[in-house]
């Protein structure tokens, strides 16, 4: 399973906020058709409300997360999980020539690898025997 067979459900939606916007939830930031960002849930935690600044005169663009990782739509569930743990991010853009799919919460790898206990060919993750 790959990026784009995680996305395929949500049929090509692709939540996003404006960089000029003062209310969010946790979203990418795009202008123009461009990736800018990530903004979450944990950014304005650390930024607004932890600063003592006004949530409604905060735009986005002081908060958001500017640097983010992104992975393309072949990439795979191992690629991903292993983008989001050494990067400590819950939150990973699918992008495809410069175009955003989507967006791969942590929430959906762990989902998915639960599932796999159930019905292991869902996923091909290598297993490590580590007892010898």
């Amino acid at each position: 399973m790959n990026a784009r067979e995680i996305l395929k459900d949500r049929h090509g939606v692709v939540r996003s906020i404006a960089p000029d916007a003062t209310k969010v939830g946790a979203l990418m930031v795009i202008d123009d058709g461009k990736l800018l960002g990530l903004i979450s849930e944990r950014d304005y935690t650390r930024k607004v409300a932890l600063k003592d600044r006004s949530s409604k005169t905060t735009k986005v663009s002081e908060i958001m997360t500017h640097k983010i990782a992104h992975v393309g739509p072949e990439a795979g569930i191992e690629k991903c999980m292993d983008i989001m743990g050494k990067r400590r991010i819950r939150h990973l853009p699918v992008v495809e020539k410069g175009k955003v799919l989507g967006v791969i919460s942590s929430t959906d790898l762990l989902l998915l690898t639960t599932r796999a206990l159930h019905r292991p060919r869902l996923l091909s993750l290598r297993v490590i025997d580590r007892r010898s």
